[in-house]
């Protein structure tokens, strides 16, 4: 509601004037809810726009060699493992030659049922619904990352960022039957909520990201922090506040709480994960790979992770909101400390999209004439790197 200036009041010549004491801000929980600045179109067609280049760069590469590049999309890796259980339900286990044990438990529900739900209503199997879920989770997941840049920096950071997003070096995993998208989406929307003081709803999408993916516990993390900061800072309790903070775990805990009644032990999720190789070790299995490597290898991965840090290290000078900053860090730590394979954690670390934030701002203060030209190069070189990848022997 617009603000009203009260009319003048009469006072002596040689009075001094009333003093006006300032209007109280509204609590962030009842604030009007700003709309980002501008429409979502130049993001979104700039994203599509760059996994539009990447399927047409794996189309070309597999007829070049052969390989069925669809297959790749869908078929493949945890793409089976999700479409198996949208079809059968949990129970699948696979015994390896060394004796450990996979079992399907160690995938997180939504992306499954959503499968299963996308292809009852559409004449298309499992496999397809998920590229499906996925394709439409990836605009989904463009549009918040956009929002959240254009409440913190602006549209125009807004736009960089969301096609920064569809650039990053693994981006061709979002167009892959994998929950990457799907978490982002809800994980982009939950913080812009708590950005907005919108506590329940961002309680609520984390539920749902908590039914996707483990690293949930990176956005439960944001939101908790900043609840707790807020209540210190305010030095009340506040209903949805509280609310949206006891929420946001909830569908995290009760895939745990599922598998440990399934399975009838307390630890039972964390014993699946160690089984797949995931356990946390804060980080002794990515020290013992890079001291693995030859000397050159491992000097360029040290790199890489220097560059990792100098983008933290940003972040934080940028001054980024609480709710996106905790996110971000927190997406990372996860990424890094557990005992996964190697090659898959700069998949597990790209829903931390605060991450591409700073470059983002840098290259919107570009002429246009400038950053479309860097932004394309940007978009080829992910295109051409995530068709080999892909057609290569590991998983992403």
């Amino acid at each position: 509601m617009p603000r009203t200036t009260p009319g003048p009041t009469p006072t002596s010549p040689t009075a001094p004037p009333p003093a006006t004491a300032p209007t109280p801000a509204p609590a962030p929980d009842s604030a009007p809810v700003p709309a980002p600045s501008g429409p979502p179109w130049a993001a979104l067609g700039g994203y599509a726009a760059t996994r539009l280049l990447g399927l047409a760069a794996l189309a070309v590469v597999a007829a070049v060699m052969g390989k069925d590049g669809l297959h790749r999309l869908k078929g493949r890796w945890d793409a089976v493992w999700y479409s198996r259980i949208a079809e059968h339900g949990y129970g699948h286990e696979v015994t390896l030659p060394n004796g450990d044990v996979h079992s399907d438990l160690a995938f997180f529900p939504l992306f499954p049922a959503l499968e299963r739900t996308v292809s009852a209503v559409l004449p298309v199997d499992t496999a397809t619904a998920g590229l499906l879920v996925s394709w439409a989770a990836s605009l989904a997941a463009a549009w918040g990352i956009y929002a959240v840049g254009a409440h913190v920096a602006g549209r125009r950071a807004g736009v960089v960022l969301a096609v920064l997003w569809g650039v990053y070096p693994t981006a061709f995993v979002q167009s892959m039957a994998y929950t990457e998208t799907l978490f982002t989406a809800l994980a982009a929307w939950s913080v812009l909520a708590v950005l907005r003081g919108r506590w329940i709803l961002a309680g609520a999408l984390s539920v749902s990201a908590g039914l996707t993916r483990p690293t949930a516990a990176a956005l439960i993390a944001a939101i908790g922090v900043t609840a707790l900061v807020t209540v210190v800072r305010e030095r009340r309790l506040r209903g949805p506040v509280v609310a949206g903070a006891l929420l946001a775990p909830l569908g995290w805990l009760a895939y745990i709480v599922y598998v440990g009644v399934r399975q009838g032990s307390v630890t039972a999720y964390f014993d699946v994960q160690a089984a797949w190789g995931n356990s946390i070790d804060g980080g002794v299995a990515l020290a013992r790979f890079i001291a693995g490597l030859p000397w050159p290898a491992a000097l360029g991965l040290c790199a890489a992770l220097g560059l990792l840090g100098r983008l933290v290290v940003l972040c934080v000078r940028q001054r980024q909101p609480l709710p996106l900053l905790v996110y971000t860090v927190a997406v990372v730590v996860v990424s890094l400390v557990g005992a996964a394979y190697f090659g898959s954690r700069p998949r597990l670390m790209m829903p931390a999209f605060g991450l591409l934030l700073p470059p983002a701002v840098a290259l919107a203060r570009l002429r246009t004439r400038t950053a479309v030209p860097v932004l394309g190069a940007l978009a080829l070189a992910s295109a051409v790197y995530g068709a080999f990848t892909l057609l290569g022997s590991g998983p992403p």
